[in-house]
């Protein structure tokens, strides 16, 4: 598998996101779409993005019961997307259950993958807010062996752990990583971050890149920089 850069398409509405899209006239770009996106356009905007050619990582994250997760996977599975996620947190019978849930009726399905720890907790909120005590790694590496075993085809952690990850899972076992930053750049709110040419280094798949590219003066250039620093 060709490692890729993921575009999130943090964006208030679906005229500001394809606006964006339609600056990259010779890239169909890898897209995330996230709640605050998906929740102001609907489900439609999914099928549009993918209708211009772009991949999609449908960036939503759920987390309830198996029973309440099975059916939004399956009302989620027929939007054409290629990556879904849901929270490891969730337990495995949970991501056993979406992942029975996101089969379409052809019997393909996206990528399915679970939330370990966002990339805005440290260790510390984790321990004195969330009262799991033990390590952040500790945690990521459970919750991934979990994932693994639910059938999941792997994880969103930081790309710090995504070596580690690969090392005690398996390296057939997807990362995708958020928390990238160019070494020149702001690293917002989140706090377990890298650099696209160090997380090509420590091995991930996936880096998802948001502000870097989309707040970028030029932001198609600042795609092909990532791209250059991470892809194959």
């Amino acid at each position: 598998m060709k490692r890729d850069v993921i575009i999130a398409l943090d964006f208030k509405d679906a005229e500001t996101a394809l606006s964006f899209l339609d600056k990259f006239t010779d890239e169909k770009p890898f897209v995330k779409i996230g709640m605050e996106l998906f929740y102001a356009a609907g489900p439609s905007i999914v099928k549009e993005i993918k209708a211009r050619g772009h991949k999609v990582f449908l960036d939503l994250k759920l987390h309830d019961i198996p029973n309440t997760v099975k059916g939004g996977m399956r009302s989620l599975s027929g939007l054409g997307a290629d990556i879904v996620n849901v929270h490891a947190a969730g337990t495995i019978d949970m991501m056993k259950a979406a992942l029975e849930g996101v089969v379409r009726e052809d019997g393909t399905r996206p990528l399915v993958i679970a939330v370990t720890q966002l990339t805005s907790t440290s260790e510390e909120r984790m321990q004195n807010e969330l009262l799991i005590n033990a390590s952040i790694n500790d945690t990521i590496i459970h919750y991934a062996k979990n994932t693994k075993a639910a059938g999941l085809d792997g994880i969103v952690c930081s790309p710090l752990e995504a070596g580690m990850v690969k090392e005690a899972v398996g390296q057939d076992f997807l990362t995708v990583t958020p928390g990238v930053r160019f070494a020149d750049g702001d690293v917002g709110d989140q706090v377990r971050v890298t650099t696209p040419a160090k997380a090509k280094e420590i091995g991930t798949d996936y880096i998802v890149v948001g502000h870097p590219i989309t707040k970028a003066e030029d932001p198609v250039a600042a795609y092909r920089r990532c791209m250059a620093d991470f892809a194959d």
